[in-house]
């Protein structure tokens, strides 16, 4: 009798501790769905912005300051990372003599919101014209640089200093090595303006 009645107590004790199991087995995936971390940024994606800067550059041809201004468009395919497509152009002070410059390359973007330190890498065409017209001649150009936005609102930022160093490794009288700095303003003309972040 004494036996049978440990079998009952352990069966039931048994029984007690499966369903204990279940139970726990049951809201352990509920306890974590629910601990789930809920996303902590939604930056934007896809967009465009379009702007315009003035532009102050130590001229390697004749060993002038040269001032100009230039057009640029950032598409971006997200936030960090989009494509910079630039046109520029160049005056000296006297002569004549020109550098316009239409460049692209890619563009890598180091903070979302408020200052946005940036690096890029752009590539493409030069013209130099000569002086008093004399002759002109189209060179490829390279061009590696750096700078920070900064964002105000959702549309608007203002480039606050873009810095580049180029390099015309063909040009008729040797490389040439003009670089600068140019600032300016630019407007967010298509695409998402979501800029929700936690950090």
């Amino acid at each position: 009798m004494k036996q049978r009645r440990t079998t009952c107590v352990t069966f039931r004790w048994r029984r007690g501790l499966l369903g204990l199991g279940v139970a726990l087995f049951a809201l352990v995936p509920q306890r974590a769905a629910l601990a789930q971390a809920l996303p902590t940024a939604t930056g934007p994606g896809a967009y465009v912005i379009v702007g315009g800067t003035f532009s102050d550059f130590q001229a390697d041809y004749g060993d002038r300051a040269i001032k100009g201004a230039s057009l640029y468009v950032d598409s971006n395919l997200a936030w960090r990372f989009g494509i910079e497509t630039e046109a520029r152009r160049l005056t000296y002070a006297e002569f004549g003599e020109r550098q316009s410059t239409l460049l692209a390359g890619p563009r890598w973007a180091f903070h979302p919101k408020g200052f946005v330190p940036y690096v890029k890498l752009l590539a493409g065409g030069g013209r130099f014209d000569f002086p008093f017209g004399y002759a002109y001649g189209n060179y490829f150009v390279v061009a590696p640089g750096a700078g920070i936005d900064l964002r105000l609102g959702e549309r608007v930022r203002v480039r606050l200093a873009d810095v580049e160093y180029q390099v015309w490794p063909g040009f008729t009288f040797g490389s040439l090595h003009p670089y600068g700095v140019s600032a300016g303003i630019s407007f967010q003309i298509l695409g998402s303006s979501r800029t929700k972040m936690s950090k």
